[in-house]
């Protein structure tokens, strides 16, 4: 009896053992695979400019604060074009980022109006006693409705194009109304357009080259355009409706 007794309590001893082991390995597996999670999202180096709350971080070109047109809405920054007058007016204006940025990786997600208009511009040097407006100095990646907006029939003018300078190398840009993924890489000279998910544009900053495509442009009137290499990004009020979401900027 005693010898029997012995075996089933070994038993016993044996099928908690086994039964605890899974238990404690898939509580300690899923702390290490919660602890890698937050680990890879904030170790991506990417900084929010937006909150999705608040135009925090922003401020009208040329101005303390942001133009009262733009508004921070379930996530998505607005220009609500029918609250602001006339372009540029004090109710709207270009919104500038506080910050300045030399080498960087920006993502951020845009949606145009019908027939609507802005620009996601970069390297913007904020001096309102040489340069009236933002696009004197910075380069910018057209938004723009290419179907209704007239810019947007136009050879280096269309959504995405690099504005009146270098054109994108496929049409991915989705219609009015609907989100665009953009990536803007800019490092070591080297600019880099990706849209919705597709590269469709590479070009090299401040060389020759880039002298000769700014000198047969529109901005050949401007000359500073182009060759700051460090400066502010801006969202363009062109006196349409436009939402911009997800916007975040990682430093090179």
């Amino acid at each position: 009896m005693n010898k029997v007794f012995l075996i089933a309590l070994t038993a016993i001893v044996i099928s908690g053992c086994h039964s605890s082991t899974p238990k404690n390995y898939n509580n300690d597996s899923t702390v290490v695979a919660n602890t890698n999670k937050k680990t890879a999202v904030t170790t991506t180096g990417f900084e929010p400019l937006f909150d999705g709350k608040t135009t925090d971080g922003w401020h009208a070109y040329g101005k303390p604060a942001p133009g009262l047109s733009w508004k921070a809405e379930d996530g998505v920054l607005h220009l609500d074009a029918s609250q602001k007058g006339d372009w540029q007016s004090k109710n709207g204006g270009d919104m500038v980022s506080n910050g300045e940025y030399e080498n960087f990786d920006l993502k951020l997600e845009w949606k145009i109006s019908k027939g609507g208009n802005s620009g996601i511009l970069f390297h913007v040097k904020e001096d309102t006693t040489k340069y009236k407006y933002s696009y004197f100095t910075g380069p910018e990646c057209q938004v723009v409705d290419n179907k209704e907006n007239e810019d947007g029939k136009l050879i280096k003018h269309r959504a995405g194009d690099l504005y009146d300078l270098i054109s994108i190398s496929k049409e991915v840009v989705k219609p009015a109304g609907e989100w665009n993924q953009v990536e803007i890489v800019c490092n070591n000279s080297k600019l880099d357009f990706t849209i919705n998910g597709e590269h469709v544009l590479s070009t090299t900053l401040w060389d020759d080259n880039w002298k000769k495509l700014v000198a047969g442009s529109k901005f050949k009137e401007w000359p500073d355009f182009g060759t700051f290499k460090t400066g502010h990004i801006v969202l363009q009020d062109h006196g349409a409706d436009v939402w911009y979401r997800n916007i975040e900027i990682k430093k090179l």
